[in-house]
């Protein structure tokens, strides 16, 4: 791959202090490649939008799609609705998973105040971007790292706090489009599914590697998928005779280890394996983890989280983090909150939000998507009280297990 032209001096607004290696790897950074995922846009569970989320089935050559005119923002007028406040002068804005850059754009438009820090793991979506977004070069910083990586980003830059951040979790219309990245199961690629090619972990070890247990627990846990065990069986079994090497052939193999009645319902069969694979083979939601109480940490008061999730897992995990955030930790009873019990977050949301049927039908992949917005009202860390709930259930759960006698 050809050099593109770096700066030397890092610095938000610096379009050209961004340097690119000669093998494209924005550098600067030092990512964990098995780390996190970029933009989320697919259905993960209406019969909707399965179709679209295996991969486009109209388009025949499998190669990226032609640019950013057929890419479609999930929820993007509520996106930027729900920033707006934060959008103060001189505001700093993180768009966490940048993919093609369709929410930085519809921002750094709506809000020419602003300066936005982009990041995102995949070279490729970093690069389309950087050509999406060349008219603000003056007001943006694009960053090769997971989305966990931001402290040390906000660092390196020198910005000590942000007023909004974004996160479209999951695979994006780059990935999902380009049939050699591995992730959709309608048509057959090699196995892959890194969302940052250059990691060492591709879906063809885990598939081909990993023990019969732990690929059951993979499905299990990851694509809540209800005939785990057989799959796995079903995986080891074809392995043995020769190496699963492509996504046509696991798709089928996944099919056929599915009850005939099962696989009427509830869209492609493979739909959950694929998502489990993609999730292991990206950390996703340990990166997730990690990610959500660090972004709500560098907000200033008044600043605002912004969360797309589209599948159950991603939500219940920002669902806890937010709703811990915006909890008392006073001791019930009490009249008055002790200081620094108060709640750190307003819930801005009530709930998920979800797109209408009107942007369902105009883009597929927004089907399942699940939309939560909080605001920093106090300074305080969320991590710290994250934490400590996590100490106190298992001190609760302890003491369930101890016998009766040793607790009196």
């Amino acid at each position: 791959m050809a050099c593109r032209a770096g700066g030397a001096a890092p610095g938000l607004g610096r379009r050209d202090s961004v340097p690119v290696s000669c093998d494209g790897i924005l550098t600067g950074m030092v990512t964990d490649p098995r780390r996190g995922g970029d933009k989320a846009r697919k259905g993960d569970s209406r019969a909707a939008a399965d179709a679209e989320s295996s991969g486009d089935p109209e388009r025949s050559d499998g190669r990226e799609p032609a640019g950013p005119a057929g890419h479609v923002p999930v929820m993007l007028e509520r996106c930027v609705e729900a920033l707006a406040p934060a959008s103060v002068p001189g505001a700093v804005f993180v768009d966490a998973t940048l993919g093609l850059g369709g929410h930085s754009e519809a921002l750094l438009t709506r809000f020419p105040q602003i300066r936005l820090i982009g990041l995102d793991r995949d070279p490729q979506a970093l690069d389309r971007s950087n050509r999406r977004l060349a008219a603000f070069a003056d007001r943006i910083e694009l960053v090769h790292a997971v989305y966990d990586e931001l402290p040390a980003v906000l660092d390196r830059l020198g910005v000590p706090r942000i007023h909004g951040i974004l996160f479209d979790l999951g695979v994006s219309s780059l990935q999902l489009d380009v049939r050699e990245r591995g992730f959709a199961y309608a048509y057959d690629a090699p196995l892959d599914m890194r969302m940052d090619q250059g990691a060492p972990l591709s879906a063809y070890e885990v598939v081909n590697g990993y023990s019969a247990p732990d690929l059951a627990r993979i499905l299990r846990d990851y694509g809540e998928e209800r005939f785990a065990g057989r799959i796995a069986s079903a995986i080891v079994a074809a392995r043995a005779k020769e190496p699963i090497a492509t996504t046509g052939p696991l798709a089928e193999l996944v099919r056929a280890a599915i009850p005939a009645a099962t696989r009427r319902t509830g869209g492609h069969p493979a739909k959950r394996t694929f998502q489990a694979l993609r999730i292991e083979v990206n950390a996703e939601l340990a990166v997730l983890e990690r990610a959500i109480p660090a972004a709500v940490d560098a907000l200033a008061v008044g600043g605002r989280i912004a969360v797309l999730a589209y599948h159950s897992l991603e939500d219940r995990l920002v669902k806890r983090v937010l709703a811990a955030g915006a909890a008392s930790t006073a001791p019930p009873g009490l009249p008055i909150a002790p200081p620094g019990t108060e709640p750190l977050l307003k819930l801005v949301t009530r709930g998920a939000e979800e797109p209408t049927e009107a942007e369902i039908e105009q883009n597929p992949r927004a089907a399942s998507a699940k939309f939560r917005v909080a605001e920093r009202v106090r300074k305080g860390a969320v991590a710290d009280r994250l934490t400590k709930a996590k100490t106190q259930r298992r001190l609760s759960d302890l003491r369930l297990c101890l016998p009766e006698a040793v607790s009196t």
